[in-house]
């Protein structure tokens, strides 16, 4: 992969880095799109994504419980979706809305790789 600067990324890639760094779940990226980039097919902002994940700078996980050595219940990002699953789960426009419920649990959420880290602090 070669190493892109930051200012290379477009705004809808740069929206996916924010909400990796937020740590927050997928549909948590509409916040940082514009009202014009919010309208866009879905399937062209998984490209995006999708685009991301094979430059190797983010990866798509799912949130799962973790409980403190203290016994404080939380998140944490779950193992990677594979690329295959990925594609059909983001072809799914439910996988772009909030859960019904208020855990989390099992939402995708994005993560940088050590490449995405590197690239977010140029």
């Amino acid at each position: 992969m070669a190493e892109r600067e930051w200012d290379t990324l477009t705004a809808i890639e740069r929206a996916f880095f924010v909400n990796a760094m937020e740590m927050d779940i997928l549909q948590g990226v509409f916040g940082d799109l514009t009202e014009a980039e919010q309208t866009l097919p879905l399937h062209e902002l998984a490209d995006v994504l999708l685009s991301l994940v094979d430059q190797g700078l983010i990866e798509v996980r799912r949130y799962a419980s973790w409980v403190t050595d203290d016994g404080r219940e939380g998140l944490t990002p779950g193992d990677v979706v594979p690329l295959a699953e990925l594609i059909h789960v983001l072809a799914n426009p439910t996988s772009w809305e909030y859960p019904e419920d208020s855990t989390w649990v099992g939402a995708l959420t994005l993560v940088r790789t050590d490449a995405g880290l590197h690239l977010s602090r140029l």
